[in-house]
């Protein structure tokens, strides 16, 4: 085994050794003047219960990490009843009564026609949520389904749009999702729409609280949520909302392609080659190359620099104009004399052209781009 490899194999050890350390997720939790950590109790308005007597819990339709997903009814409507662990000790039920609470609290005061639509929760004699219940399948098993046949560009596009729009109006509340992907991406029964579900991830980014890194699921969690060092008690990570973009990017990507990202790695592997090896899916050469920078715009290295969603939803809307079969009015044509479409390069050195609407558009991005191919 050569130096190189020996050195490569302790880096994986080193990041494998950090994900399992931090995977254990850590609530929202205080430091006290003597040096202890303690949980604030959250509360759950009394508005937002229901009335265990007229629940009803079917066959099981889900399960996760954190519970299971049945199908039932409350009183005569069809729905969707998430019921939580409790834990095991005093300590694991208060974290976890947490988790149940920040969840529902959340749940309650966004609404959105691509968010499942909360109805209640329940607090004994299980920790329950109930949503509405769409009949169709998560976007991964209907992609699944499909395989190895991709989505329908226009399709796929008017996916996306939903969960960008889902994703716009957690983040104009302050609401971090934190485990965006097409397991959590549900659709309605014509599977022409896709709602955002489960946010026993999510997070308020005012709050301000101590979170371990790896949070979400691995081959599409942000760079950032990853650490070679352990957090020491009381310190915090930083990250803010722009983990979802970097998601949503990886999200698009599968939508274009029906694949999984990091093929033929392991969910650990595909944590370090995304944070420490700089490595992304790879852009197949078809992709259109506005969609190819709105995906590259999404998982850049530098949150900062990545677009918000109300940008990501211009931009998708840009691009599907394009696919209208409607020719373009004679007032949105360019003037003869226009100056000629803007080049950029693409993070594997292809040049590729933008659209006009997109000219202008996060130029840092662009320049980026130049500059990597330079120093190549």
């Amino acid at each position: 085994m050569s130096y190189s490899d020996r050195n490569r194999g302790a880096k994986e050890r080193e990041c494998e050794e950090s994900v399992l350390q931090n995977s254990g997720e850590l609530e929202s939790k205080s430091v006290g003047p003597n040096g202890s950590i303690t949980t604030p109790q959250l509360t759950i308005d009394e508005n937002l219960l229901v009335d265990p007597k007229q629940l009803f819990i079917g066959s099981k339709i889900g399960e996760g990490a954190h519970g299971k997903v049945y199908e039932g009814r409350y009183g005569d409507q069809i729905v969707a009843i998430k019921v939580l662990h409790r834990g095991s000790t005093s300590e694991e039920r208060a974290a976890l009564e947490n988790r149940f609470a920040r969840e529902v609290n959340m749940m309650s005061r966004v609404h959105h026609e691509n968010l499942v639509k909360f109805i209640g929760a329940c607090k004994d004699p299980l920790m329950v949520i109930v949503t509405e219940l769409l009949p169709g399948m998560s976007l991964r098993k209907y992609m699944t389904s499909i395989r190895p046949n991709p989505l329908d560009c226009q399709v796929a596009i008017n996916f996306a749009l939903d969960v960008a729009r889902a994703m716009d109006c957690l983040h104009a509340n302050g609401i971090i999702h934190r485990d965006l992907k097409p397991d959590n991406l549900l659709l309605t029964a014509n599977q022409k729409s896709v709602k955002l579900a489960d946010f026993g991830l999510a997070r308020e980014e005012s709050v301000t609280e101590m979170m371990t890194a790896e949070t979400g699921t691995y081959r599409w969690m942000a760079p950032e949520l990853y650490s070679t060092v352990t957090l020491r008690q009381g310190e915090k990570k930083h990250y803010n909302n722009k983990v979802d973009v970097y998601s949503f990017g990886i999200v698009l990507w599968e939508l274009l392609t029906n694949r999984m990202p990091f093929e033929g790695m392991s969910n650990l592997q595909a944590a370090y080659a995304a944070a420490f090896k700089h490595e992304r899916p790879s852009l197949p050469e078809d992709i259109p190359p506005d969609l190819a920078f709105v995906i590259q715009s999404c998982w850049v290295e530098d949150p900062n620099m990545r677009p918000s969603f109300s940008q990501i939803i211009r931009m998708l809307n840009a691009f599907l104009f394009t696919l209208s079969p409607a020719p373009p009015s004679p007032s949105l044509q360019e003037p003869e004399n226009a100056e000629p479409e803007a080049a950029a390069t693409t993070s594997n050195g292809a040049i590729t052209e933008f659209s006009a609407r997109n000219r202008g558009k996060f130029g840092f991005l662009r320049q980026l781009f130049a500059s990597k191919r330079t120093k190549n």
